[in-house]
């Protein structure tokens, strides 16, 4: 451990402190995180053999969000042993409105353009940041991030650097061969602050375990192929503005300078909903689980109720044998009691002030986290008249508003790491920039469904006030080919 996590001396943090960091991220954060993820994710816990032919179609496994069910619906203690399971029913309205909000975010490829004086050292720019931007993902990679922090409420980037490999040949090349982002989850991400400025980051530690292709077993050599397991390894990896120091299961194993970045750390983080004086961000997904666990109660509650009287039942009097008795269609009883009666009783019933309950919690899920269903494509009569565009925009204002709330976010992000990436290009000699070359602007497709009838109006209206015939042809989805014409 004391080699794992010595003391950076160049920003005073010690091993004690980082230990302790990493405790109180496991005590703490940790849990709540894995709650999240949960919740989004709702996974399935296999709780009795799939092969097995006497298991019911629903008894092989339990949802992650049952978790959140009151005790009374929870499965019994018997239930892992193959006894009857209690009615629960699990509607995941979580998940479909996350993927919908990343999907207005980054549904399409944005363009990151230079805003560097000089038309020439701007296009350079230009092509260096699209070369490093496609060699890391793309818009695969924004979507990945976005889906983090949209759960987690943040995520950080990594900027990994050769230094050898980013002095050799032309810019497009060097940040193919030599830069990789990476994205840290906040699970595995641990900053550590400046005590005087909360937004300031000192170091950061990435911490985790993982398995490795060896096989662990403390099991005797008779039972060790009924034991034997993925062995695992604990990873500790430690920036500060100076040096990047990896450790794996207490033995040092890289410690390099960080030269190309001017003493900045290569990390970038984002905040999915900006939360004043916290470093972390707003979760998506936090405020809906109460609305999520009473949603799933109440469905649960309805099916319990329909199971129980979905069937009739019938009470005899006077009527000797009848617990022998068939019933069924056409079945006629016949006794010498006058008093003899049959009561039948039970059948479902309409309950008005449950389906009103449970279409309040569905409204209360639209309102908290603004989406409604029509954003996913479920269009109901209640909606109105949506014959124009104008029409679906006043529908998902709630929606788009908060998607520009978050461009401001998460493309401040990929600005910073724009910038990072440059820096590293200067310092390396690569393409010499100055800090204010190093600025750059986002263009944003439009999430909604647009006319092409007037896309195509104003791309003409666009090459009227002077924008390059290129650029609009290019927004309009038109590639240029191998000479860079566009016919």
């Amino acid at each position: 451990m004391g080699d794992r996590l010595a003391a950076q001396s160049d920003v005073g943090l010690d091993e004690a402190l980082l230990r302790l960091v990493i405790d109180e991220h496991a005590r703490g954060a940790l849990p709540r995180l894995e709650k999240l993820w949960t919740y989004y994710r709702n996974p399935l816990e296999p709780i009795a053999p799939a092969s097995d032919p006497w298991a019911r179609p629903a008894s092989w496994y339990r949802q992650g969000q049952e978790v959140g069910l009151p005790p009374r619906q929870r499965p019994r203690d018997g239930d892992d042993r193959g006894g009857p399971r209690r009615e629960t029913v699990i509607e995941n309205d979580i998940a479909w409105r996350i993927h919908t909000m990343v999907d207005f975010l980054f549904g399409r490829p944005i363009a990151i353009l230079s805003t560097a004086a000089d038309a020439e050292l701007r296009e350079r720019i230009d092509r260096a940041l699209d070369a490093a931007w496609s060699a890391w993902g793309g818009v695969a990679l924004l979507q990945d991030a976005a889906l983090l922090g949209h759960v987690y409420g943040s995520v950080d980037f990594v900027l990994r650097l050769d230094a050898a490999q980013l002095r050799r040949g032309e810019a497009e090349d060097a940040v193919r061969r030599g830069t990789r982002l990476e994205v840290v989850d906040p699970t595995r991400g641990i900053p550590l602050l400046d005590p005087g400025d909360y937004r300031r980051v000192a170091a950061y530690l990435i911490h985790y375990r993982r398995q490795v292709n060896r096989v662990e077993s403390d099991a005797p050599s008779f039972l060790r192929r009924r034991a034997a397991r993925r062995a695992t390894e604990e990873v500790s990896e430690v920036f500060t503005p100076a040096r990047r120091r990896l450790s794996i299961d207490g033995r040092r194993v890289d410690d390099e300078p960080l030269a190309l970045l001017g003493g900045r750390l290569p990390i970038v983080h984002v905040q999915n909903l900006s939360q004043p004086f916290v470093y972390t961000g707003l979760s998506d997904v936090e405020p809906l689980v109460p609305l999520q666990d009473e949603l799933n109660t109440r469905l649960s509650d309805r099916a319990a109720r329909v199971t129980f009287q979905s069937f009739k039942m019938y009470l005899a009097k006077g009527l000797d044998g009848f617990e022998k008795s068939f019933v069924g269609p056409g079945q006629i009883w016949s006794t010498d009691n006058p008093d003899a009666q049959i009561q039948a009783f039970g059948g479902d019933a309409h309950s008005p002030s449950e389906d009103r309950h449970v279409d309040e919690i569905r409204e209360a899920l639209d309102k908290i986290s603004s989406v409604p269903p029509i954003a996913a494509g479920v269009v109901r009569a209640k909606i109105g008249n949506l014959s124009s565009a104008n029409a679906l925009r006043i529908t998902l204002l709630g929606l788009t508003s908060k998607t520009q709330r978050k461009r401001i976010t998460y493309g401040r992000g990929v600005e910073e790491v724009s910038r990072l990436l440059l820096t590293a290009l200067d310092s390396a000699g690569v393409l010499k920039t100055d800090e204010g070359d190093r600025g750059v602007r986002i263009e944003w497709p439009d999430p909604l469904p647009v006319d092409r009838n007037q896309e195509t109006l104003a791309a003409a209206r666009k090459i009227e006030l002077g924008v390059p015939r290129t650029r609009v042809l290019g927004e309009l989805g038109y590639a240029p080919d191998e000479q860079g014409r566009i016919d």
